[in-house]
């Protein structure tokens, strides 16, 4: 009898649960992940099921939580001591694990203030789960403001100081004009000669950033061009009509691979008529090949959950393949690619990468190809992508698992 009651009190609490299925039945993925950081703001812990029913969250029965996905219109299930004990026991025989989640990570955007509406996914993203984020630009980067962050996103930026290579297309429209002119006051004010020095003194930072210990998330044509600039170090890496001092003629030989965080052995094309940063790019956004929205997919790699938990939390999604969509940088070439790299999503069809991760140092990086996952050739000039029509997109959870990673207690990788 002495034993009844303890055990009692443990069953009225394991019931006292809910879970967030993220499979086929979920009403709203996206607003899902923003449930899970909401929980963590209110110091409430997030299981994270990883491979169970899509990658679902077991949270605390708090009336509050519940209130809150209603009115957001996230689907969600009480689960009672028995249901709980089952879960528990298909995580534990299957290819699945439990990732706690235990603080609120602190968001960071690394976005210029006149960003243009069509500019990033990850916004769009954070703002439609309601997630707290910050921006901030080249000032604040140079002035320490990262330390305050745990995870930094890299909006569609141009590294290298090309104005994003948009010369020939629009360099009299007076987005660009207004951009350049942005930009080089920036570079003058923090103590350069050039955008092109600038910027690469700002990948330089960010790497640090990584290195002690700083989770980095870049899509598009911030993946390559950040490597590149790394890669330039002190070496003038680009055409005169962007910096006015001609490129190094050995710029290819003073290449330093071993800066960069995912690429090796890159070839740049620096003339400013071709829409492109180097080979990386695949396929090449100067001569794309555009397969249509219907043809063009990637399949994203099943890990072991229980052996290698950080590309199975970064690849949690109810569906295994996942519609393709394009970009400045689409998707990154296989033989550009570090051998240590883990390559989390591809095309089995073609030599293309679209979803990486790494380490560096203390921290890691994580590199997605294209510009919006719901928009299969987003061109500038183009309305934002409205997120309430795409709800339960695949290739936005791929965004939004990476806001849940720094949230997690560590676990010390088995292989």
């Amino acid at each position: 009898m002495k034993n009844f009651i303890p055990l009692l009190i443990l069953s009225i609490s394991l019931a006292q649960k809910i879970i967030i299925p993220m499979d086929q039945s979920q009403n709203d993925h996206l607003k899902a992940y923003g449930i899970a950081y909401f929980s963590l703001t209110k110091n409430n812990n997030v299981e994270w099921l990883l491979n169970y029913r899509g990658g679902s969250f077991l949270i605390d029965a708090h009336q509050l939580i519940q209130t809150e996905c209603r009115i957001r219109g996230v689907t969600f299930e009480m689960v009672d001591a028995n249901g709980l004990v089952n879960i528990y026991s298909a995580i534990e025989q299957g290819n699945m694990d439990i990732i706690l989640l235990e603080k609120k990570p602190k968001i960071a955007i690394y976005t210029p203030t006149n960003k243009q509406p069509w500019d990033d996914a990850v916004t769009l993203a954070l703002t439609y789960a309601e997630v707290e984020y910050e921006t901030l630009w080249d000032e604040e980067v140079h002035i320490g403001k990262l330390e305050n962050y745990d995870w930094l996103h890299l909006h569609h930026e141009d590294f290298t100081g090309q104005y994003g290579k948009f010369y020939r297309s629009h360099h009299s429209a007076q987005w660009y004009k207004d951009q350049k002119r942005q930009f080089e006051e920036m570079a003058i004010k923090l103590g350069y000669s050039s955008v092109h020095e600038q910027k690469k003194g700002v990948a330089r930072i960010i790497k640090n950033f990584v290195g002690n210990g700083g989770f980095l998330f870049a899509m598009c044509s911030a993946t390559d061009s950040y490597d590149i600039a790394l890669a330039m170090g002190n070496t003038d890496g680009v055409h005169s009509v962007f910096d006015g001092t001609p490129i190094d003629k050995n710029i290819h030989q003073n290449l330093d691979f071993k800066q960069c965080f995912a690429f090796e052995n890159f070839k740049l094309m620096t003339d400013p008529m071709i829409y492109e940063f180097s080979d990386i790019d695949n396929p090449p956004s100067h001569n794309p090949i555009t397969r249509g929205a219907q043809a063009d997919y990637f399949s994203l790699f099943e890990f072991s959950a229980k052996y290698d938990p950080v590309p199975t939390m970064l690849t949690q999604n109810h569906v295994e393949i996942v519609r393709g969509f394009m970009g400045q940088t689409t998707g990154f070439h296989k033989n550009r690619i570090k051998n240590h790299i883990v390559i989390m999503g591809e095309d089995h069809s073609s030599d293309q990468v679209k979803y990486l991760h790494g380490n560096f140092g203390k921290g890691t990086f994580t590199y997605y190809g294209g510009h919006d996952p719901e928009d299969y050739q987003h061109f500038v000039g183009d309305p934002p992508t409205d997120l309430s029509l795409h709800r339960n997109s695949p290739g936005y959870r791929l965004i939004l698992n990476n806001i849940l990673f720094p949230a997690a207690r560590k676990k010390e990788r088995k292989t």
